[in-house]
């Protein structure tokens, strides 16, 4: 297509956010998360399936070491937005004491993370932390402190860098915006 736009299955997407601007968001955050936990146990949990470009980019770039592992979510339906989840599939690590950081790709009702939170704070952390890439604020239904926010986007479907459509697109380098 050209000019920034793609086509992935029946969509069509433009450039949102290029490589460069998201490198450098993700090093800053990075540089915030490395000062924040200096000196402490940190811990980092992912979550799949689009939260890993993010969270290997943030990673390399920390300033600090700490373990990382990867959970995914069981849900009782997946078909809508505010679904309930059922449990934290890979979290078997023992997360009393320690620092926590949740690493998503993308927030938007809130209900998800809130939920993740909710299963974590059951093993009693030291604290826990949430960063997501991008932030939709108009979407956001649920009352849930987000520490480190990349950026703040509209309600626009989104695709790239870990996010996909039906599966496709995650490994694209930039965001791209649904045209409708």
């Amino acid at each position: 297509m050209g000019n920034g736009h793609i086509q992935i299955l029946d969509k069509s997407f433009k450039l949102y956010i290029k490589q460069e601007r998201i490198d450098s968001k993700v090093k800053e955050l990075a540089e915030q998360i490395s000062t924040n936990f200096q000196g402490k146990e940190l811990f980092i949990i992912s979550i799949l399936n689009g939260a890993f470009i993010f969270t290997a980019d943030l990673i390399k770039a920390l300033k600090i070491d700490c373990p990382i592992s990867f959970v995914k979510l069981s849900s009782y339906n997946g078909v809508n937005r505010n679904e309930q989840i059922k449990e934290l599939i890979g979290l078997d690590d023992n997360l009393k004491g320690k620092h926590v950081l949740i690493v998503e790709d993308i927030i938007d009702s809130g209900n998800t993370i809130l939920q993740i939170k909710e299963q974590i704070l059951a093993q009693n952390p030291s604290s826990i932390s949430i960063a997501t890439l991008l932030l939709k604020p108009d979407a956001l239904e649920y009352n849930v402190k987000i520490d480190y926010i990349g950026f703040e986007v509209g309600n626009e479907f989104l695709v790239g860098y870990g996010l996909d459509y039906n599966a496709y697109g995650r490994g694209l380098k930039d965001i791209y915006q649904n045209m409708k």
